[in-house]
């Protein structure tokens, strides 16, 4: 079976307002009878529809550091996809969060534990390893993901990217070749797919098909605007960096380099992402459920949709299709498309945002070192190592494989990161809605998307100035 090559960074900003303290059972940590330290690692499950485990491979994952640590005990809490978010976050804020949290939730740098000065140290469970921080790949993991104030937050335990998977028998019986190469071509491979009988692109009520798209789309044609805008170091000083930081970018929204109702490429941006939704998307996508495996997994598993976005996560459930399978870069946006594009290629990066977890603040003594040395062991070779072969996962750490499944989408442009991350320009109000329902709904229209877009890229702006402290800078105020 071939298989063709295939970053939302999401910008954190102030906390939650929680109007109730959400508690979990099982997320006591402290010292359990026999005196071990126990310490109770909580996010969802990105692997299968089990409430109470991530599954065998995790489970041997945390019986083999038990084993290397007889002292700690480790119980994970399963937290459902669709709430992990607002319940961490709420957490985080009543300072109630178990010792290990995943790290996609909303919190102020104080409810986290800065983990620099333990990156700078030896990962004890590699042998003549001198400082953490090398085991990663540093296009995965390092500058690209320090916060405003130049500090790392999480850890990654595997790499996510996403990529459009598809249907090979569809695409042979539509006379459409892979992989689709432009936007143009990928509208007309859509009136081939529809023709044929199938949906040429499977898509749910789930926010992430519109967010990774749009991401997607607006990332490459905002691009021309990087060099003007890359104005901070990563570590918050003058100068540039390998990719536009927050700083750098809130600066530019609160000048008005970026105002998402001027800057035509916006404009271009999403009226191309409602073509493809028009031309592709599953008709009554707004009203289908969310799936835990493919966007629009349910449709595109029967073999009734030709294409799905997905991620490496999503690999396994492709095990029982009668099918033949590929995936793919989602196309570039190119000058045959628009006059606005410069060439950028299609990227996502396959950088640190898969299964990502940090430490609270309120994670002390024994328990704050035990759950370093998780962090530690999952990061290792010998550790984590077996654990991200048995998930398809993609490695966060050299010196471990990819499993063939995984291996191309790992290559190529796709796989390296944006220098601009449109991903960037939101808000905490709206982390995981969906922004641009009414608009590709037809309830909206485009210069009302483009207001909407443009009130969140500032109330964006303003909530990074409070949370990174930054109210002194010249610009903070304009």
């Amino acid at each position: 079976m071939s298989r063709t090559t295939t970053r939302r960074r999401h910008l954190r900003a102030a906390a939650v307002a929680a109007t109730s303290v959400l508690l979990l059972s099982g997320c006591a940590s402290g010292t359990a009878a026999d005196g071990k330290t126990v310490i109770t690692l909580a996010g969802p499950n990105q692997w299968n529809s089990n409430t109470t485990s991530f599954g065998p491979a995790w489970e041997e994952l945390v019986a083999a550091f038990e084993k290397a640590e007889p002292d700690i005990e480790v119980q994970t809490t399963v937290l459902p996809i669709g709430s992990a978010y607002d319940t961490l976050s709420t957490q985080l804020a009543a300072g109630t969060a178990p010792a290990l949290v995943f790290n996609q939730a909303s919190y102020t740098p104080e409810q986290i534990v800065p983990l620099d000065p333990y990156l700078a140290e030896p990962n004890p469970y590699v042998e003549g390893n001198e400082r953490w921080l090398d085991l990663f790949n540093p296009d995965s993991y390092g500058d690209a993901q320090r916060n405003g104030n130049g500090e790392l937050e999480f850890i990654p335990l595997n790499l996510v990217l996403p990529g459009l998977f598809f249907n090979e028998d569809a695409f042979a019986e539509a006379g459409v070749s892979a992989p689709i190469e432009s936007v143009g071509d990928l509208l007309d491979a859509c009136a081939a797919l529809s023709e044929a009988g199938y949906t040429p692109l499977a898509m749910d009520s789930n926010q992430l098909g519109s967010s990774w798209t749009s991401t997607t789309l607006l990332s490459m044609l905002m691009n021309p605007l990087a060099e003007e805008i890359n104005v901070y170091a990563v570590d918050g000083t003058e100068g540039t960096a390998p990719v536009v930081t927050p700083k750098s970018m809130t600066r530019a929204i609160m000048t008005g380099q970026i105002d998402m109702t001027e800057t035509p490429a916006v404009a271009e941006g999403a009226e191309l992402l409602k073509s493809i939704f028009d031309e592709c998307a599953t008709p009554n996508w707004s009203g289908v459920a969310a799936s835990s495996s493919f966007i629009g997994g349910e449709e595109f598993l029967a073999g009734d949709a030709a294409m799905a976005w997905g991620t490496t996560f999503a690999i396994g459930n492709l095990d029982d299709v009668d099918w033949a399978w590929s995936s793919m870069p989602f196309p570039t946006v190119t000058r045959g498309d628009t006059p606005l594009s410069d060439g950028t290629p299609a990227r996502f990066g396959a950088v640190a945002g898969g299964t990502s977890y940090m430490i609270p603040a309120t994670t002390s003594g024994d328990e704050l070192e035990a759950a370093v040395k998780f962090l530690q062991f999952a990061t290792s070779i010998d550790g984590g190592g077996p654990w991200v072969q048995a998930t398809g996962a993609i490695p966060s750490i050299q010196g471990v494989e990819a499993e063939p499944t995984v291996l191309d989408l790992a290559v190529g442009e796709w796989a390296q990161p944006r220098v601009f991350e449109a991903g960037m320009l939101g808000s905490a109000e709206y982390a995981n809605t969906n922004i641009w329902e009414g608009y590709l709904l037809g309830t909206k229209t485009l210069d009302e998307q483009l207001e909407f877009l443009q009130g969140i890229a500032v109330t964006g702006a303003h909530e990074a100035i409070t949370y990174f402290d930054w109210s002194e800078e010249s610009w903070a105020t304009e």
